[in-house]
């Protein structure tokens, strides 16, 4: 299943503001323009659906939609055919006030490896609504959705961050189902978090170790809130300060920490500590907290990039490797025992593949040394840091494979925990084809990432097979030209 939110818009052609280039030559406020980089991926167009069986096995249908954010919810119904596995996903949609915003969740038909994808390729029709993306429930969002994470102890639980200081928590299996008309009342917030003093909306994460929520914003600050705390004194009944429905229990911060001197744009909790984090922003700086000794930075790498870092992803497994990426277009590599030299940053390695800014870094769920990146160039690379050297060309920097299957800026994308060589990625295309997102979800083939010598070992038993068809077809073909 996958969650996702949806903005459905008369107007097309509104003007989006673009990326920065360069800070000294925007007249805009600053701090406006930074956030907007993410805002216009993928708002006022249309959205698109696939489903991949194979890298060249694009499956897109139209749907009228766009979103910033996805993400993969617990398995639902697995093997209810010999060839298809249902995945919930979540996915925001956001639109110009037309018809509501809203939070989809959907269940998703996901063909399994090994599967050949005929069925979906024969079905094809770009204009037509996917019928392997179902929704099972929307949710009326109050404002834009740019960001959605889940709650690891609990995965019905999902954060969503909007242009407002406030996260709002929803328990997505409890929320009734609306139907997403003008003029319809906004679904209510299980929970409201306060404490930022501007917007926040991009930065944000849950805790895979406790239900700790943590956030960053144009304000400069990282706040820490648990959930926990809506049954403690700290939780009121009142309303926030943007006028949120007065019936929603609000959260205040457990602490607010200080020590970036421009705006937050992405944050990640230690994957074993609630107490332990880390943050990134325009200010190109690399900063861990840890809660316990304080709300001033453990350590602060002052230059961990030579422009704005967008966002940073902890590894699950090792912890301490620490990735970040950057509007100089590279994903840097970090040991947090070795974080700086002379004071500035010191990763251990540099991947550098990208022609524009990286967007989203996120190490896959699996298999330790393997991460992937997204970009303004349309492109979603997967690396694996443990065969940079190994091979020759573009292998040799650590490139596994690089999915090409965007049309322009793949603006996030999550791995499936349950499938781990399974991603969904959403991309903005309204550069490129004057409107329409693309949400896709895809894998690799398993010759790709196996080890060499067994995929060479399968190989040679079909080798015979492989002659045998190619020499058919060269023998069609001759046939056909005499």
């Amino acid at each position: 299943m996958i969650v996702y939110a949806t903005s459905t818009t008369k107007s097309y052609k509104l003007d989006i503001p673009k990326r920065r280039e360069n800070k000294k030559s925007q007249n805009r406020d600053e701090g406006e323009c930074r956030q907007s980089r993410r805002r216009a991926a993928v708002g006022r167009r249309t959205l698109h659906t696939v489903e991949v069986s194979r890298p060249h096995s694009l499956r897109l249908a139209r749907q009228p939609q766009p979103s910033l954010a996805v993400s993969f919810l617990p398995m639902g119904a697995t093997d209810r055919a010999s060839y298809i596995q249902e995945s919930p996903t979540t996915v925001p949609l956001r639109t110009d006030g037309s018809v509501p915003n809203t939070l989809v969740i959907a269940n998703c038909e996901i063909v399994k490896p090994r599967v050949a994808a005929a069925e979906h390729i024969s079905q094809f029709h770009e204009e037509a609504r996917s019928p392997y993306v179902k929704k099972f429930k929307t949710i009326i969002h109050p404002g834009e959705v740019n960001r959605i994470r889940e709650l690891p102890q609990n995965m019905n639980i999902v954060a969503t961050h909007t242009d407002s200081p406030d996260v709002l928590i929803w328990d997505v299996e409890a929320q009734p189902n609306r139907h997403a008309v003008l003029g319809a009342t906004e679904s209510r917030p299980d929970l409201i978090l306060t404490g930022h003093q501007e917007n926040a909306e991009f930065a944000l994460d849950m805790c895979r170790s406790a239900p700790f929520v943590l956030s960053g914003g144009k304000d400069k600050s990282v706040v820490l809130w648990s959930i926990h705390d809506h049954i403690s004194t700290l939780a009121t009944k009142t309303g926030g300060t943007n006028d949120k429905p007065s019936e929603s229990p609000v959260i205040q911060a457990r602490g607010v920490f200080q020590g970036h001197e421009d705006t937050v744009e992405d944050v990640q909790f230690c994957p074993s500590s609630e107490q332990e984090f880390c943050s990134v922003g325009d200010d190109s700086c690399l900063i861990l907290w840890d809660a316990r000794t304080g709300s001033s930075p453990v350590v602060k790498v002052e230059k961990a990039h030579n422009a704005d870092l967008h966002c940073v992803d902890w590894n699950p497994i090792d912890e301490n490797l620490i990735l970040t990426g950057s509007a100089d277009n590279t994903i840097r590599l970090f040991d947090r025992r070795n974080l700086t030299n002379n004071g500035v940053g010191s990763p251990i390695h540099i991947f550098q593949n990208h022609t524009a800014a990286v967007l989203c870094v996120q190490w896959s769920p699996d298999k330790s040394s393997v991460f992937g990146s997204s970009a303004e160039d349309g492109v979603l690379n997967i690396w694996d840091h443990n065969k940079i050297g190994e091979r020759s060309g573009e292998a040799s920097k650590g490139l596994l494979f690089r999915h090409s299957g965007h049309r322009d800026k793949v603006v996030d994308f999550h791995w499936n925990a349950h499938d781990p060589w399974t991603i969904v990625s959403v991309s903005d295309d309204d550069e490129t084809t004057g409107g329409g997102g693309t949400l896709q979800i895809w894998r690799m083939i398993d010759l790709i990432y196996r080890p060499q010598q067994e995929v060479i070992t399968e190989l040679d038993k079909f080798r015979s097979h492989i002659l045998t068809c190619s020499s058919q077809s060269h023998q069609d073909l001759t046939n056909q030209n005499s």
